[in-house]
């Protein structure tokens, strides 16, 4: 019998399986396209029978939640990682810290990247809620916090927003909210705008859209995150 927090060698094996089944689809949607993702497909490169995978993934979509749900959690984990580890009182270098860190996640991961901004799988319902609703929280709140922090330096900048609360997801609100209760619906927007603005950089050099205008995407991608700190009226470190 296995002691108190142990796993048992038939739950390693399927732990073992599972990371392995989920390793695979990534593969096949790598060479093949989001499409190429199916259970037959899986089993058969594992030499599984379609019943034996079905014993650990019921359907494709709930495999494909699955994978979702482990990209953003494992983005949230690398850009809270590198958010923590500058000091609270240095925002500029903390949007620092999340956009490095959020490029070299993405260089990591790349297949898991695609699964969730590529193109979207075939047929795939997502549950109620969304695939991945508390890690993809998480990965909003932090860039969130980051725009609350820059605040009170950017917000002479905004005095003309018109935004407000009713044009946000009602989800996120619940979870910003609560948490920063002073924040008005014009950071909100400044977080989502930061964000975008690294994205757009990151899928540009993802699809090998720069390469004929620059060999030192490191130093672009440096220096647009100095400029973006400078724009929110904050002091940017080299």
């Amino acid at each position: 019998m296995a002691e108190t927090g142990t796993i048992t060698r038939r739950e390693r094996l399927r732990l073992e399986t599972t990371a392995e089944i989920k390793q695979v689809a990534l593969q096949l949607m790598a060479s093949g396209g989001p499409g190429a993702i199916t259970l037959r497909a899986i089993a058969r490169q594992m030499g599984m029978t379609p019943n034996a995978i079905y014993g650990y993934f019921a359907t494709r979509d709930d495999l494909v939640t699955t994978l979702v749900n482990d990209v953003y959690t494992s983005l949230a984990d690398a850009v809270e990682a590198a958010v923590a580890s500058v000091p609270v009182t240095d925002p500029g270098r903390r949007i620092q810290a999340w956009g490095h860190a959020y490029r070299s996640w993405v260089f990591a991961n790349i297949e898991g990247f695609r699964l969730v901004y590529g193109d979207a799988v075939p047929g795939y319902v997502p549950p109620a809620g969304g695939a991945a609703p508390e890690a993809e929280l998480r990965f909003c709140k932090s860039l969130t916090e980051l725009a609350a922090a820059a605040w009170p330096n950017a917000e002479h900048l905004y005095a003309d927003s018109d935004f407000q609360w009713s044009d946000f997801d009602p989800a996120l609100l619940d979870e910003v909210r609560p948490h920063l209760p002073g924040l008005p619906p014009a950071a909100v927007a400044l977080a989502l705008r930061i964000w975008g603005h690294l994205h757009g950089l990151v899928i540009l050099e993802i699809h090998g859209h720069l390469r004929g205008g620059t060999k030192t995407m490191d130093k672009l991608f440096r220096e647009e995150l100095i400029q973006l700190v400078r724009s929110l009226g904050l002091p940017a470190p080299g």
